[in-house]
């Protein structure tokens, strides 16, 4: 790696370690590939880095700080490792290490869902942002599923439109083929049709009702799991509103922020934040 001053974002070696043996295969598999077979000179510690820095600071590609790979090599990088699936495979295989070290089995039973609807940057196409009538935001609806300690299993994005039922089918779907162990689920009432293709599914969906006699804030059970990992996607500057103009970016940019703060987790290392650091 180039040497510089490390940034708060930067990978700490024990992180790192965690994240190099994908991306290596990965390389070496585009090499065999290659007429030459000759290695980038790329850092791809220094690649990630760079990724991760415009994940919790939001800026925009061409920002990049100068210590950095140029950044039409860093967005090439990306865009790779987005549409091969490197970044949801890493946040699978760090999501079991993770499971396990807080004494649970690698692969869930139970699952939370909810989604998110956020305002679109100026550069994000009309065909793929919409209206959410309930909650008066135009832009895109994400939508994800979590474990019972918060870790993201499930990511879509899709118009702010769709409805919450068509995006917690494709939700239990993904999960489903990636996990197929989970059997459990537990939604809004925004959900309740995903009730039936949960169960053709195998997976027991029950509705969780807020209560009508509390008035304000109050604590729900078990979706205040999910309700708290959105919050921590939105820790991320480049998530506090979506810039991205394919929806698979804006998912890619979900897994990124999960990985960042599943190696954390894995580690034992604190997870800074940006408040008095400005």
């Amino acid at each position: 790696m180039t040497e510089r001053k490390p940034y708060p974002s930067d990978l700490s070696d024990a992180r790192w370690a965690l994240i190099e043996p994908i991306l290596t295969a990965r390389r070496k598999a585009r090499l065999d590939r290659r007429p030459t077979g000759q290695p980038a000179k790329v850092d791809l510690r220094d690649v990630f880095n760079a990724i991760i820095y415009v994940n919790r600071t939001g800026i925009p590609w061409k920002y990049l700080p100068h210590d950095f790979p140029n950044h039409g090599t860093v967005y090439a990088y990306y865009a790779a490792w987005r549409d091969e699936g490197i970044f949801a495979q890493l946040n699978y295989d760090l999501t079991g290490l993770a499971r396990v070290k807080e004494g649970r089995k690698p692969e869930p039973t139970a699952s939370v869902i909810d989604t998110q609807s956020v305002k679109t940057s100026t550069n994000v196409p009309l065909n793929s942002q919409g209206t959410d009538a309930a909650k008066k935001i135009v832009g895109r609806k994400r939508g994800i599923l979590t474990d019972t300690i918060g870790l993201i299993l499930a990511v879509a994005v899709t118009a702010a439109s769709l409805s919450e039922n068509a995006l917690g089918i494709r939700l239990l779907n993904q999960a489903k083929k990636t996990y197929p162990s989970i059997s459990k689920s537990w939604v809004d009432t925004g959900f309740k049709n995903a009730m039936i293709v949960g169960a053709s599914l195998g997976i027991d969906v029950e509705v969780v009702h807020r209560k009508s006699d509390v008035p304000g804030f109050h604590v729900v059970k078990r979706r205040w799991v999910v309700e708290r990992s959105l919050r921590w996607i939105m820790q991320r500057r480049r998530l506090a509103r979506d810039y991205e103009t394919l929806p698979t970016s804006s998912e890619a940019m979900i897994h990124i922020a999960s990985i960042d703060n599943l190696t954390k987790r894995i580690t034992d290392e604190t997870t800074p934040t940006w408040r008095g650091t400005y």
